[in-house]
């Protein structure tokens, strides 16, 4: 079975060493992905605007995949403050609401203080 990695052409990848998503088989696996704009390496300050960026980012890595948000099996919110976990219900209702994929959020420091949300997905296409 091949093994395909894709990448966002974000610095971080280059500088830390990882692929973006790994496909295998019917299985895409993405790597924790924050709000940054790849195109212009920006992030907002407000994590409402992150979570969107993140779910944007992911939708168009799961494309490269051959696969969709619906295809979203498991998903993983990474937060460094909790208490703001609910601020981002209505935008992940809004892309994930009808996929209903099993969740866990977990409060952690993540690599950049800039960093609100960090998001990480396995999807099984269809």
């Amino acid at each position: 079975m091949k093994k395909t990695l894709i990448t966002t052409g974000s610095t971080f990848e280059n500088q830390i060493g990882y692929s973006r998503a790994v496909v295998q088989g019917d299985w895409v696996f993405v790597s924790g992905t924050t709000g940054y704009n790849y195109e212009t390496m920006t992030i907002s300050d407000d994590i409402v605007e992150q979570t969107e960026q993140c779910l944007l980012n992911i939708k168009s890595i799961l494309e490269k995949a051959d696969a969709s948000l619906s295809d979203i099996v498991r998903v993983n919110y990474m937060l460094p403050k909790a208490s703001e976990f609910e601020l981002c219900w209505p935008i992940l209702k809004k892309y994930l609401g009808d996929v209903k994929p099993a969740a866990t959020m977990i409060s952690a420091g993540l690599a950049n203080d800039k960093m609100k949300i960090e998001i990480e997905v396995t999807a099984l296409k269809k």
